[in-house]
């Protein structure tokens, strides 16, 4: 098991990354601050994986009560997560009561939201089930559920107690959901570490094989890095910001063309190619620099094109996403493979050339 540890002012958690730890209590136990929880899954997760975690916790005396939500993006939503509220207060949950998210982004988003919301505050540790949410959502205290006109626009930065990554969960993740959790994976190559941007070229066909330790390896990596850059800026007033590359034009795609017809990942996929087109045109990027994103997007079983929509679409979608300042849309753009900058706007003949908007 490797143990890294995210350290802020006002707290430091671990991240646990490693095999058989689901149900490794006693890595849970330190950060309950009473016996008591409730495990927060959805329908297609909780059958494989919520008995074993509620068996291990009830045999060290903790009391456990349990939600299962509806799967998909499409139910990260206001309804959805009024059913975590029901069965917080139907078990009689306390303030010090802990939510464990047991599922991927989806899941751990809106149990920490819940948690952030629950008497103003309740602990809630992460347990994410798949790649994406291991190397991205469930670390770095980000909470959400989505609002039809953008993702993730009402929510909270809210910091767990711990993340247990069990590298064996991700063996029942359909080959799909491994591809779009890939596509994180490449991001911070791309955006901060040229040398791994390029042991993912290497290692593209070991990931997609679960070759156990090139995903250890890619999990640690990108933990590092999001952990360092959350340490540095946890509110997102700076160089999180970075974090964010291809997720403009991404988000867009998803609200677009409705929650879950593109997984999370493969519509990032998609943005950090249009991302390097818009660097290109600034004159930051080659076509060379293009090509060799889009073949590790392909590697990765990715699409690197973004689906057609009407220009005005396009832009009241962008219009929309956390990261307008001023009513001017913040791009992460790329100065080079391996360095990430922020650009406040693009010109719109630039956006017209980049974006598909033939419809």
């Amino acid at each position: 098991m490797i143990t890294l540890d995210l350290t802020l002012p006002d707290t430091r958690y671990p991240i646990h990354i490693g095999h058989g730890l689901l149900e490794q209590v006693e890595l849970l136990l330190p950060h309950l601050p009473l016996p008591k929880v409730l495990i927060v899954s959805n329908e297609t997760i909780a059958p494989l994986y919520l008995p074993r975690l509620r068996q291990a916790l009830e045999a060290r005396g903790v009391v456990c009560a349990s939600v299962v939500l509806p799967d998909g993006e499409h139910h990260k939503n206001w309804q959805t997560l009024n059913l975590i509220f029901d069965a917080l207060l139907s078990s009689h949950a306390e303030r010090k009561t802990t939510l464990i998210a047991l599922g991927g982004g989806v899941i751990g988003d809106m149990t920490g939201f819940a948690a952030a919301c629950y008497q103003r505050g309740a602990p809630f540790i992460q347990i994410p089930t798949t790649l994406l949410a291991q190397v991205d959502s469930s670390v770095g205290g980000k909470t959400a559920i989505n609002h039809p006109l953008g993702k993730n626009m009402i929510g909270a930065f809210y910091q767990p107690r711990a993340v247990i990554a069990d590298m064996d969960l991700l063996a029942t993740l359909p080959d799909r959901e491994l591809s779009a959790g890939l596509a994180e994976v490449i991001k911070y190559g791309l955006l901060g570490d040229a040398d791994f941007l390029a042991w993912l070229e290497t290692n593209m066909a070991a990931l997609r094989a679960r070759d156990s330790a090139a995903l250890q390896y890619a999990v640690k990596r990108s933990c590092e890095m999001k952990a360092a850059i959350v340490a540095e800026d946890e509110k997102e007033n700076g160089v999180r910001a970075l974090l964010n590359l291809g997720h403009t034009f991404g988000h867009a795609i998803e609200a677009g063309l409705g929650y879950g017809v593109w997984l999370h990942g493969e519509a990032v996929a998609a943005g950090m190619s249009l991302a390097a087109r818009a660097s290109a045109e600034l004159g930051w990027l080659s076509g060379a620099d293009i090509a060799r994103i889009d073949a590790l997007l392909h590697s990765a079983g990715l699409p690197s094109a973004a689906p057609d929509m009407p220009l005005e679409q396009w832009l009241e979608l962008m219009g929309h996403d956390k990261k307008v300042e001023s009513g001017t849309i913040r791009f992460v753009l790329l100065r080079r493979l391996g360095q990430a900058f922020i650009q406040l706007g693009i010109d719109r003949a630039i956006l017209e050339k980049i974006l598909p908007n033939r419809s």
